[in-house]
């Protein structure tokens, strides 16, 4: 030890430096060479240290993906004079109830005379509910009448929307009176109202989808006079807003589904 000591010291100064530096840690020798090196004339020059890209892994970008993106809540009293949040909110809640009044009218396992009350007929001259132009009364719980006495020559329009109402019903004509027997509750019948069911709660989205649509034209007049993060934030509101009247009805249907196939 001690001779390798001598020969160490007799080595040249410059040797000796190099030597020096490669028994260093290398932590320390990376340090030191990233903060300054000398130039030719004993001075630091610094480098700037190398930005470093750290990828995802697969894990961690499946853990974001299954996490749900922030609610906005915006005060709709502060973005009134852009566009009325309130109204929007009406218009998306009466889909919501004309879907629920849709399902106790027509999708019910046991048709009533007020099923038929508001089924559409289509006259001459305009379309008017069954109800105004017949007057409909239960002959006994398999047998419902509509007497057309007073509007005759809507008698073969009558039958024609109670047919095509999607309430699997076929009326017969006895003069001016309509004679609708009331079908058996059997799998069949209970598998058509659940189809009906879902039909009407498609359209019920297609009209959500026109209330979304709707909003945003109106918000996109104000686009030359609103900042882009407002507008941005009021599209992500309303979107939220159409998403969860969707979940609403989904709801909806799933109750109806469950309560007509048991």
């Amino acid at each position: 030890m001690a001779l390798g000591l001598r020969c160490f010291r007799l080595v040249h100064p410059a040797w000796r430096n190099s030597l020096a530096t490669l028994t260093r840690p290398v932590s320390e020798v990376t340090s030191k060479t990233m903060n300054g090196r000398q130039n030719i004339h004993g001075q630091h020059m610094a480098y700037p240290a190398v930005p470093t890209r750290h990828f995802a892994t697969k894990k961690a970008k499946a853990k974001g993906k299954g996490q749900s993106q922030a609610r906005v809540n915006l005060n709709t009293s502060l973005v009134e004079d852009i566009i009325n949040l309130e109204e929007v909110e009406e218009e998306m809640k009466s889909v919501v109830e004309a879907l629920k009044d849709n399902f106790n009218r027509t999708v019910n396992i046991r048709t009533s005379p007020g099923s038929l009350d508001h089924i559409t007929v289509v006259t001459a001259d305009e379309k008017l509910p069954l109800n105004q132009i017949g007057q409909i009364s239960m002959k006994s719980p398999q047998l419902i009448l509509v007497n057309m006495a007073n509007f005759p020559e809507c008698t073969a329009a009558a039958i024609k929307a109670i047919r095509e109402s999607g309430m699997n019903l076929n009326p017969e004509m006895e003069g001016t009176l309509i004679r609708v027997p009331i079908p058996k509750v059997t799998r069949e019948h209970r598998e058509m109202l659940a189809k009906l069911a879902k039909q009407n709660t498609n359209k019920a989205k297609d009209s959500l989808r026109k209330v979304r649509t709707n909003a945003m034209n109106k918000l996109k007049k104000s686009k030359d006079k609103t900042s882009e993060d407002t507008i941005r934030l009021i599209e992500k509101q309303i979107s939220q807003m159409a998403d969860d009247t969707v979940a609403e009805l989904d709801r909806h249907l799933a109750v109806k589904t469950k309560e007509l196939l048991g």
